[in-house]
């Protein structure tokens, strides 16, 4: 099961902006390695929270739709709330 999540670049960084985001749905995840650039990202919550409990989502390459182009990555860090356990933040790795 390939999963697909389109992704916004974000331009506001730190607490306030990452709270912002999980307020409206959201939550904030960085996309790096290969030989370019990190890209800080917003992806759709409810989507990742869904696809991260199959274990697919671990193991698999994960498609980003980041403006137009497709980005191959996968989840290296997850952090979650620790009552709740939604996740709040995703660290992906370009493969």
């Amino acid at each position: 099961m390939a999963y697909s999540f389109d992704a916004q670049v974000r331009a506001d960084f730190g607490k306030g902006a990452s709270r912002r985001l999980r307020r409206n749905g959201q939550i904030p995840a960085i996309v790096y390695g290969g030989e370019q650039e990190a890209v800080a990202i917003a992806i759709d919550q409810a989507k990742v929270f869904t696809a991260q409990q199959n274990e697919a989502f671990y193991n698999e390459p994960i498609t980003l739709n980041i403006n137009g182009s497709a980005l191959t990555v996968k989840p290296v860090a997850m952090q979650r709330h620790p009552v709740s356990s939604m996740v709040v933040h995703v660290d992906f790795m370009r493969v």
